[in-house]
């Protein structure tokens, strides 16, 4: 089975977020030109998340050749409870393994390798992490990490 990917536009970027975060490959399009989101999604076999009735008027989203949800909701877990309904998704399909922030897949690192990148109390207290090769932010398993698992297992139970 393919892997599913995402083009979120700018009216759901906190949407993309949470895609990331369960570990779906999630482009955020902030520019206004939709037809560039389109031909993007198409050559990358991407679903595009839209509040944009526009985009779901076009031939190639009601053809069927690409895919596209209209998101109904203003709060991000109503967006994702929609997404993850609408599509199936899996909440615990790959969690914490894209950064949050650029898209990219997490690289592991020792305790050493971060030790001046992080402040002492987590360096003392954490002992896995991982950094994003393109922004260079580290993460690892604090409270704001437990936070948004129990997020995620608030989504997998409906």
């Amino acid at each position: 089975m393919m892997e599913m990917k995402f083009f979120a536009d700018n009216n759901v970027g906190r949407l993309a977020k949470w895609l990331r975060m369960m570990g779906y490959d999630t482009r955020f399009f902030s520019s206004g030109d939709d037809s560039s989101m389109i031909a993007i999604a198409l050559a990358e076999d991407r679903v595009i998340l839209t509040r944009d009735t526009q985009i779901m008027r076009r031939r190639v989203v009601t053809s069927g050749q690409l895919k596209a949800i209209l998101i109904q909701g203003d709060e991000p877990e109503q967006q994702m409870r929609q997404v993850i309904d609408n599509l199936n998704l899996d909440c615990q399909f790959k969690p914490f393994t894209i950064c949050l922030e650029c898209n990219q897949p997490l690289v592991p690192r020792t305790r050493e390798q971060v030790k001046d990148l992080v402040p002492p109390y987590v360096f003392q207290t954490q002992v896995q992490y991982v950094e994003c090769p393109t922004c260079h932010r580290i993460y690892w398993r604090g409270t704001h990490w437990q936070a948004m698992a129990g997020k995620l297992n608030k989504f997998m139970k409906g």
